[in-house]
């Protein structure tokens, strides 16, 4: 066809006039980092100050939109202003999950329209565990849709789990086109998407897994579930760096984020909370890794110290707090003569900079050589533990380990060790002091500021208060 070219259009020489315009794809560059767009690269992220981090992508947002949901929402919301003395106050309508766990975590149950990002390691479970949800999610239409595995893989595990619903439905697709055409048909009540980071939008010319295809991902799946009041489950993966893979505006795009971790080479595994719009971000859900799925762990304390031997020196008890729920668990630590002229320090579980400190606590205010020992502490079990009422227990699980002398059975230790040695209050002692007598501890050594309101005739539980380190090592050597 006869023409020529002006500028972005093509003049054709037809028997009419006629201006066609040419198609033409639009790049963006975006930072891999945050997420931040910018129409031209740059060396520096204006957003998070990171340095090369901008990848182009090509996008295309002259496509129709062919999703096919809009006629499935329950209300159309019209645009309208109103005052907020006008809106009437009233609480979440919730699904129970089954799963005493994720109800905890999610504040009390599945709210509907909410939309849940759950992110975890490769391998650490997050599949199996809301495959484990679904199944067990009876009395709701659940649709679990996966860009990673075929039906016969996901039948495998379900198999495994030995759990049966029939209204589970399972979708392998990776084009969101397509997955709301299958919602439409199905009408489920809770979807799981399983990852978002496999799923596809014909909107972008991108490929899956870039920014630009999460970002517009999970903002179809967003006004899917705000629409209709479905509640989607997103699995993410996450980077090297173990922070969410994608852009940071998906952890802001979403209603809660959750983070599933844990040591492979141990089999708890933790259901932390990270935002929560409908609850408390400090709560979480402990689970155990068996062949036949995640079993709930309802009382972790008794697991965590059922393995410990009391006659062994440098062993101790710690009444810990992770979210709301009080916790019992042993410290371990190991002090020998350094073999080498710079003494190893090694942690697992802990805070490396937090026994670097607490070590120089000892050798300042109680005169105690540690610059030429190699130290070691564990936290049994697996766990990573960042409360700082461990203070006092890694103190005396280090003198024990120091003196090579066992401390007595029956003791647990609860308190938070200041740059003076003086042992400072923590926050719910009450729900320590109370795990502790549960479990049929019969002292329990705490801070001394901490002893303000306690009625210590309402426990069977010794309560011993300490105000200083060199105290707490009296007492004991």
């Amino acid at each position: 066809m006869k023409g020529r070219f002006f500028g972005n259009y093509l003049i054709k020489k037809t028997e009419s006039k006629y201006l066609y315009p040419m198609s033409k794809s639009k790049s963006a560059f975006f930072c891999t980092k945050c997420g931040y767009e910018s129409a031209k690269w740059a060396g520096k992220c204006p957003a998070c100050n990171e340095w090369n981090s901008f990848t182009e992508e090509v996008i295309d947002k002259g496509k129709g939109n062919d999703t096919t949901w809009d006629d499935y929402a329950n209300t159309q919301k019209g645009t309208q202003v109103i005052a907020i003395n006008e809106v009437q106050s009233q609480s979440e309508k919730r699904i129970d999950s089954s799963d005493p766990e994720l109800n905890r975590v999610l504040g009390g149950g599945i709210v509907l329209g909410s939309i849940v990002l759950v992110a975890g390691e490769p391998g650490i479970g997050k599949s199996t565990l809301f495959l484990q949800q679904g199944l067990m999610m009876k009395d709701q239409t659940v649709l679990y849709i996966s860009g990673e595995e075929s039906i016969q893989q996901i039948k495998m595990r379900a198999d495994r789990l030995s759990l049966e619903n029939d209204h589970f439905y399972l979708l392998t697709e990776t084009h969101t086109q397509a997955i709301f055409k299958a919602i439409k048909k199905l009408k489920p009540t809770v979807v799981i998407v399983d990852s978002i980071q496999t799923l596809e939008s014909n909107l972008i010319d991108a490929a899956a897994g870039s920014i630009s295809q999460i970002k517009q991902t999970a903002a179809e799946f967003q006004r899917f579930a705000k629409e209709t009041g479905t509640p989607v489950f997103l699995i993410g993966h996450i980077t090297k760096e173990g922070s969410i893979a994608g852009p940071k505006i998906l952890e802001h795009m979403v209603d809660t984020v959750l983070q599933f971790e844990g040591d492979r080479h141990y089999a708890y595994r933790m259901l932390r909370t990270l935002k929560n719009r409908f609850g408390s971000t400090s709560e979480l859900g402990i689970y155990e890794m068996t062949g036949t799925g995640m079993k709930v762990v309802t009382n972790p304390s008794a697991f965590l110290i059922a393995q410990r031997n009391d006659s062994l020196s440098g062993s101790t008890i710690a009444a810990a707090m992770e979210g709301m729920r009080p916790l019992l668990i042993e410290v371990q630590a190991l002090v020998t003569q350094s073999v080498y002229g710079t003494p190893q320090r090694t942690v697992t579980g802990f805070d490396l900079r937090r026994l670097q400190l607490l070590l120089a606590v000892l050798e300042k205010r109680g005169g105690f050589a540690f610059g030429m020992k190699d130290v070691f502490v564990n936290i049994a079990g697996g766990l990573k533990i960042e409360d700082p009422s461990l203070d006092l227990a890694v103190i005396l699980a280090l003198l024990s380990s120091y003196e090579d002398i066992p401390l007595p059975q029956g003791i647990c230790f609860a308190g938070e060790v200041g740059l003076n040695g003086e042992i400072r209050a923590v926050n719910r002692i009450q729900q320590r002091i109370a795990e502790a007598e549960k479990l049929g501890f019969e002292k329990i050594i705490i801070s001394g500021f901490n002893t303000k309101g306690i009625d210590t005739q309402k426990h069977s539980i010794e309560i011993i208060p300490v105000e200083r380190v060199d105290e707490a090592y009296r007492l004991f050597f």
